[in-house]
């Protein structure tokens, strides 16, 4: 069998910044359902149609095909008393609306002052070009409930 659309893809993978460094490495395996599903990176998916188990890809994403560019305007300080006295530190993330926009993103605190708390919506990965390597695992074909749901079940 090929990877092809409306099969369930089972691949291990790398993820690199442009430097090479190692930014992330599968442990498990990890399984997406082909075929325009979002489940993985368009462009990875394009590079994966026609592979056999066995088959390999390195695809270069730029910040458009991976997490997006940097958007300065997603940093925002906010005033310290909108957070809890104890137990804020630089690093913890949370879920809040942006401004201007319906979409809840996934802030995290980049700085602590008396007077304020800096947070950035963008994912840690925005403006950065990134090397994906993967190789595929298994491919199967998706079940009846799989297509439906438009992900991978199990």
């Amino acid at each position: 069998m090929r990877v092809s659309k409306n099969s369930v893809v089972t691949l291990s993978f790398e993820l690199s910044d442009s430097t090479g460094k190692l930014l992330e490495k599968s442990d498990q395996p990890i399984s997406y359902l082909h075929g325009g599903y979002d489940g993985i990176f368009p462009t990875v998916e394009e590079a994966l149609e026609g592979l056999a188990e066995g088959g390999t890809v390195a695809v270069t994403l730029d910040p458009d095909n991976a997490f997006g560019e940097y958007e300065d305007e997603l940093v925002r300080a906010e005033p310290r008393d909108a957070f809890p006295m104890d137990g804020i530190e630089v690093g913890m993330q949370f879920q809040a609306g942006a401004e201007g926009s319906d979409e809840d993103l996934v802030f995290t605190v980049t700085e602590i002052t008396a007077e304020s708390v800096v947070i950035d919506g963008n994912h840690p990965l925005a403006g950065q070009t990134l090397l994906f390597k993967g190789t595929v695992e298994g491919i199967r074909p998706a079940t009846a409930e799989e297509l439906v749901h438009g992900h991978v079940h199990g």
